[in-house]
């Protein structure tokens, strides 16, 4: 599930991003996405390839990863995101949820650290 109002377009120096074109209030669900989960040995494979930067961590453990369908690897990293993203290991899904009031226009925003307020630097940034 997608909402309609998402599209996906350039964002300014960050490729492309996921934006909406209505408002969308906080707590809305905007996407569920279905994963394609890779075991640790696949994952490993796929880190030596340019979808690394679109792969999630999975699994309890965190050794496993999931290839997210849908717009899920689109969305932009933000340290103070107006979204987060929730994964159901039992139904092989992860959700796209609005944490703040977001207007027509805007790119929308997740965290990569997985929680909304981690201020780690993710992987890109460290280079």
């Amino acid at each position: 599930m997608i909402l309609p109002i998402l599209t996906i377009a350039p964002s300014d120096k960050k490729g492309r991003g996921v934006f909406t074109s209505a408002d969308i209030a906080k707590g809305t669900t905007i996407e569920i996405a279905p994963v394609i989960v890779l075991n640790k040995e696949e994952r490993e494979k796929v880190e030596q390839t340019l979808l690394y930067d679109y792969i999630f961590e999975w699994g309890d453990d965190l050794t496993s990863a999931a290839v997210a369908l849908g717009y899920v690897s689109i969305y932009n990293h933000a340290i103070h995101p107006n979204c987060k993203y929730e994964m159901d290991f039992d139904h092989l899904t992860i959700s796209i949820i609005t944490i703040a009031d977001i207007a027509a226009g805007e790119e929308l925003f997740i965290n990569y650290n997985a929680e909304e307020a981690a201020t780690t630097p993710v992987w890109f940034e460290m280079h």
